[in-house]
């Protein structure tokens, strides 16, 4: 009896081809949210250096503050934030290099000097690797494919603002982050980044990172308002129950003024606003506390003051009895800069 070698074998490579359909089909082989961690990981750790731009959008209450990121990156601790707000051109650098952290503010030629653990103590929305860290230490974290992209939604580490619980992260399925979303607990955004591009390949100059330099090529688009007095004492929207305003000084400085204000009650706390001018000379002004995102600049914050400069006037805002997060509040009801709806 004769076999049709042929016919069995074409029989086989049937059999076969339809098993990888089915398998296709049914998800065998899928690119798994284990594969997406896995291949992000290796991605930003590996990598020596990155580059990104975007849009960060802050939102305070009814106001929403709009600016223009740069971030730098490069083996190993080398951090270089550039935050332009669009209202007003003010920009401010975070630093971090072999010397220590700083916030720079090139348009008053000063830079202040921070003992701090940033950008690692708490979450980043526009870092890699900070983005990475939060996907990876959410074991509850969700995972979700919709057409082109890839969705995950993770708890978020921000000490000094509990409202902020979660985040939404989307990415291309290249895993190029498109934007991050942080919510509060009734899912409404606070903050959010917008990705326009993201280079894992920049090379850098050797003196990219260092603050002298930095210094020396920023390019101030910012009208730098500077004043003898304080024309309009800023008043705090929000002051705590029970605390009301008891006593406020002007103080004559030999370049400008001070208004002391001091506030007394179950909540007691004092307010200093000051007036700021350019340095002749660039100065570095050591500082106790961490950077802080305070919605239109970046300030100071202690256990228990938070220092900020905005719209040429600096503040000073302390207390012995509120905790970081009244201090916040109250501060980021001083709304004295346009913003952008």
């Amino acid at each position: 009896m004769k076999i049709n070698l042929w016919g069995e074998r074409m029989k086989k490579y049937l059999i076969l081809g339809i098993l990888l359909l089915v398998c296709c089909f049914t998800g065998c082989g899928k690119y798994s949210e284990s594969d997406i961690v896995k291949d992000l990981t290796k991605n930003i750790e590996n990598a020596k250096a990155y580059q990104l731009e975007g849009e960060l959008e802050i939102i305070n209450n009814d106001d929403s503050y709009h600016y223009d990121v740069t971030v730098a990156y490069k083996q190993k601790d080398m951090y270089k934030v550039s935050l332009k707000n669009k209202a007003n051109n003010h920009e401010q650098i975070i630093l971090k290099n072999s010397d220590g952290v700083y916030v720079l503010t090139p348009s008053l030629n000063k830079s202040f000097k921070f003992q701090s653990d940033w950008p690692y103590n708490n979450s980043q929305i526009y870092l890699l690797q900070s983005i990475l860290n939060d996907i990876k230490n959410d074991d509850s974290r969700t995972f979700k494919e919709e057409g082109k992209t890839y969705t995950f939604v993770t708890s978020v580490n921000y000490p000094n603002n509990r409202k902020l619980v979660k985040q939404k992260i989307t990415m291309d399925k290249d895993l190029k982050f498109q934007t991050i979303e942080v919510l509060d607990d009734t899912d409404v955004p606070q903050m959010k980044m917008t990705f326009h591009s993201i280079d894992m390949n920049p090379s850098f100059d050797d003196n990219y990172f260092i603050l002298d330099e930095i210094m020396k090529s920023a390019s101030i688009e910012e009208e730098v308002k500077e004043t003898s007095s304080i024309e309009d004492v800023i008043y705090p929207l929000y002051i705590p129950s029970g605390t009301k305003l008891a006593d406020q000084d002007v103080v004559e400085k030999t370049d400008g003024e001070r208004v002391i204000m001091s506030f007394d009650g179950e909540k007691p706390f004092l307010l200093v606003e000051e007036t700021v001018s350019k340095e002749d000379e660039f100065t570095i002004i050591p500082t106790y506390g961490e950077p802080y995102m305070l919605v239109d600049t970046v300030g100071a914050l202690t256990d228990n003051s938070l220092t900020w400069t905005s719209n040429g006037i600096e503040y000073y805002l302390v207390s012995d009895v509120m905790n970081q997060l009244e201090l916040i509040e109250i501060a980021q009801s001083i709304n004295v800069i346009p913003t952008m709806k």
